[in-house]
């Protein structure tokens, strides 16, 4: 049989408030009969100015909060987070019965029986104090706290009292008893930055509330009334203490049984060891500015679910990093960036610098750089619009443009070479010619329907890839070659809603839009692979898996790209200086392939390998060998009739 606890012992220890409460308290008294006996100008003291509870209730799931951001994985798990700690609202029907049981015993027993305002108990806390000489008890209700944290300010007057008990009762009014209950606790502050059981109990204890043993809750609900206090993270023992008195409460309510009580006793919570969550500041500061664009900023608390793989960006994140400690100093080399993205565009990596502490400008978002040689993939792609074939014969010789002589990077000429080795090769004077033949209007077209949204003007430079782009959008638009031709522009994230679980918005379905054709995309993939077999990209080669890509080097070395794919990621990486200094001699295929291959070995781990999306012999045979053999053959007899010419005028 259960046997009560006297309730003069349920709040020792719990004393430590100022000695002016209870003269504060006999001033209510006092203003009590001041209103009752119709006092008007009390009345508009101590109303005037009174905030009006919002029209709508769901508003108030929202008011009040401060600034909140929590960004979700790919997996719908906590990637990072900023501000105070809101968890996922649970109803309190949902809540574990002892939990309730827990915050009901020691902040207000006759929760179920006042409506809003408990005089029983405001007169009950007056006696205690004054005969104890210090405030020992106080008299709001669970009611009272929640209007007083989300629609009163914290001073301590008369005036914010009465406003108070006034408020309550209204809301009493307008919500039920377990309505009441689920906003307070999930918006109750219980220190440590966290708000909400659901967050205290995963801050505290690293577990969701189903898991809470009877003492964890306990410890929960002896936080609200001093939270910076008792919290468990920063003085264990008043915590415990505190702990103790609350489970004395629920077993002097009948909540729970004296084997239950002991039991607890026994076994005392102890919090988990406080644990530094990751920052990913590029990521959280390029997903919140698209998500206030996206709801238009209105709500202060936001939980936004990316297409971030935690693996694949921890992976990046220790790439950039690792290299660029190893061989900046050396090389004069101070930044990087990364992306990646799957077949669908969701980005699945970002790192936008080198240390997001030292600086957080998102490089990889933001920063308009030449591409240089990487720029060449589209000079090619738009050949093949114009009919060319990757056997086509084009001479690698010393030309001049308009008063411009590009030369290559090796400083000699090969002659005669087909497209397919030019570009292999990154051989400047070819594409320089090729962007010449075709016009340099048919290369900035062709890269603005890809994805390259930064201005590009027709110039004959632009064979060299010497205006500007982002790393996002030159790896969105290599990736078209990937996807056989398709457009699938780059997206972050997939939905955003409020912590009370109100879906803001979420990333409609869009279909890919074909803005290459299908075998020239093919061609041009085979083209890519053998620019990492045979060409400038060989040290991105990854055993035993095909992989395209081009590599590229701005003037004077200031930047180098390794931008490339494999049948199911494609990944593009810059390095470079912020100051555009020139690093010393770094390429595109050096230290960018060396981190685009090792990054790409860590995401490839435990996936099967798939070939890629390249035109069959057969059609190669047809499309490509026959139309170029025609060409190849009408050039070497043009070429011979000149030479012939030549040498009759010579005699």
């Amino acid at each position: 049989m259960m046997k009560p606890f006297r309730a003069d012992i349920l709040h020792q220890d719990d004393l430590h408030q100022s000695k002016n409460r209870a003269k504060w308290l006999w001033a209510i008294i006092a203003a009590l009969l001041i209103i009752t006996s119709g006092g008007l100008i009390a009345q508009r003291y101590f109303f005037d100015n009174i905030p009006e509870l919002p029209q709508e209730i769901d508003t108030l799931w929202s008011v009040g909060k401060q600034r909140s951001f929590v960004l979700l994985d790919m997996n719908g798990e906590i990637l990072a987070r900023r501000g105070p700690r809101y968890g996922q609202v649970i109803m309190a029907k949902d809540m574990p019965k002892q939990l309730l049981q827990a915050f009901i015993s020691i902040e207000d027993q006759r929760f179920y029986q006042h409506h809003g305002v408990d005089e029983k108990g405001i007169f009950r806390a007056i006696i205690s104090n004054l005969r104890a000489g210090e405030t020992a008890q106080g008299g709001s209700t669970i009611t009272q706290q929640l209007v007083k944290r989300l629609l009163l300010t914290p001073d301590r007057t008369l005036k914010r009292k009465f406003q108070e008990m006034l408020l309550a009762r209204k809301l009493e009014e307008r919500l039920s008893k377990n309505e009441i209950l689920s906003l307070y606790l999930n918006r109750i502050y219980l220190g440590n930055r966290s708000y909400g059981v659901v967050a205290a109990s995963k801050r505290y204890f690293n577990k969701p509330l189903g898991k809470l043993s009877l003492s964890e809750m306990a410890m929960l609900a002896g936080l609200p009334k001093a939270p910076s206090k008792y919290a468990p993270h920063l003085n264990l023992e008043l915590a415990q203490k505190r702990t103790t008195l609350v489970l004395q409460a629920m077993r002097a309510q009948g909540y729970i049984t004296d084997a239950q009580l002991q039991t607890s006793l026994l076994a005392p919570a102890i919090p988990v060891p406080v644990i530094n969550e990751p920052d990913h500041g590029y990521i959280f500061d390029f997903a919140v500015e698209r998500s206030i664009k996206l709801t238009g900023g209105r709500i202060p608390d936001l939980v936004i679910k990316t297409t971030i793989n935690p693996t694949l960006q921890a992976a990046a994140e220790n790439s950039i990093e690792t290299k660029i400690n190893q061989v900046g100093a050396n090389y004069n080399l101070s930044q990087g960036a990364l992306i990646t993205i799957d077949p669908t565009g969701a980005v699945r990596a970002l790192v936008g610098g080198a240390s997001y502490q030292q600086s957080q400008f998102n490089r990889a978002i933001s920063a308009k750089r030449q591409p240089g040689s990487a720029f060449k993939t589209f000079v090619y792609a738009a050949a093949l619009e114009a009919g060319f074939v990757p056997s086509s014969i084009r001479r690698d010789e010393p030309i001049e443009i308009a008063g411009w002589s590009p030369g290559n990077y090796e400083e000699n000429y090969r002659g005669r070479v087909t497209i397919r080795e030019a570009f292999r090769r990154s051989i400047n004077t070819v594409s320089a010619q090729i962007t010449n033949d075709i016009g340099a209007d048919k290369v900035a077209n062709l890269a603005k329907r890809f994805g390259i949204s930064t201005p590009l003007q027709p110039l004959p430079s632009i064979a060299l890839g010497a205006q500007e782009v982002t790393l996002w959008d030159l790896t969105q638009a290599i990736a078209v070659f990937r996807n056989d031709g398709s457009l699938q522009e780059n997206y972050l994230i997939e939905e955003i809603s409020t912590s009370s679980g109100k879906v803001l918005f979420t990333r409609p379905q869009t279909n890919p839009q074909q803005v290459f054709k299908y075998e020239y995309a093919q061609s041009m993939t085979s083209m890519m692979q053998e620019v990492v077999l045979y060409g400038t990209g060989r040290k991105a080669q990854l055993n035993g898996r095909q992989v395209a890509g081009k590599t590229g080097t701005s003037q004077q070395w200031r930047d180098a790209w390794f931008i490339g794919f494999t049948a199911q990621l494609t990944t593009g990486v810059w390095l470079g200086n912020d100051d555009n200094t020139s690093m010393k001699k770094v390429t595109g295929g050096g230290f960018p392939a060396d981190i685009w291959k090792g990054f790409m070995q860590t995401a490839h781990k435990g996936v099967s390998s798939r070939p890629l999306s390249t035109l069959p012999p057969q059609i190669l045979s047809e499309a490509d060998e026959g139309l170029a053999t025609f060409y190849n053959e009408l050039t070497a007899k043009f070429e011979n009739m000149a030479t012939i010419s030549a040498e009759k005028q010579s005699r």
